[in-house]
């Protein structure tokens, strides 16, 4: 019991990972901090409700509905929705209203529900009516490309575009390269010096802001629930 989770990667521009989860017997989780945001749809006691779950900035105990299914799409960092400030969505989440087993609305129409299997389908619709966007500077950036623009204009777009800084994003990513790590039982030290923490407390801050969890709890396999912590 608990929640479970299947997750797949995308071949879509636009997104970072698809999954599903389902719930049981389990009533709060740890959701760990992410420089993504997310569709999710999800069915509990017969209704399906939808919502823009936004990036998390830091670890959080998270309510969890009994016996309820959920999809996720988690979108590629720098894709963004027009016509909802990004901001707006930061360590929060916005639901869709008029949301029904076959559609829900979403920037101003109606679109049918996505599915695990279709979502790329259904994200190739929404950016043919300009309804997803992508800001290449982002992602020229994380890919370690150089860009023609100032440091303050790169912030900005990453500001825009994400919600975050690059900064930030970055020591998202390598809390959860750590967490990773501990969890198939490497070492502290190794941890540490292999991702470039200044020192075993360095370590721990991150993981407590960013996971939730201690470097010991990763190790052992704690009881507590995390959210999606999938391996690339």
């Amino acid at each position: 019991m608990g929640l479970t989770f299947e997750d797949r990667p995308s071949d879509s521009a636009y997104v970072d990972r698809v999954w599903r989860s389902r719930s049981e017997g389990l009533d709060r989780m740890t959701s760990i901090a992410t420089g993504h945001w997310t569709l999710v749809v999800w069915e509990e006691a017969g209704r399906v409700r939808a919502a823009l779950q936004g990036p998390e900035t830091r670890a959080s105990s998270a309510p969890v509905p009994e016996d309820t299914t959920f999809l996720g799409i988690r979108f590629a960092l720098g894709t963004t929705m027009p016509w909802i400030p990004i901001q707006r969505l930061v360590d929060g989440h916005v639901e869709l209203p008029d949301v029904s087993r076959r559609s829900l609305w979403l920037a101003g129409s109606s679109w049918s529900l996505p599915t695990y299997d279709n979502a790329e389908g259904f994200v190739r619709r929404l950016a043919r009516a300009d309804a997803l966007v992508r800001d290449p500077v982002v992602a020229g950036v994380l890919d370690g490309g150089s860009v023609s623009l100032t440091v303050r204009s790169v912030r900005r777009h990453f500001l825009s575009a994400t919600g975050l800084t690059a900064g930030t994003i970055r020591q998202i990513e390598r809390a959860r390269q750590a967490a990773l790590l501990l969890e198939d039982g490497r070492s502290t030290d190794e941890v540490v010096h292999g991702l470039g923490y200044f020192d075993q407390p360095h370590l721990a801050r991150s993981l407590r802001r960013f996971i939730g969890q201690t470097a010991t709890q990763l190790r052992g396999r704690s009881p507590d629930q995390l959210s999606l912590l999938y391996k690339p």
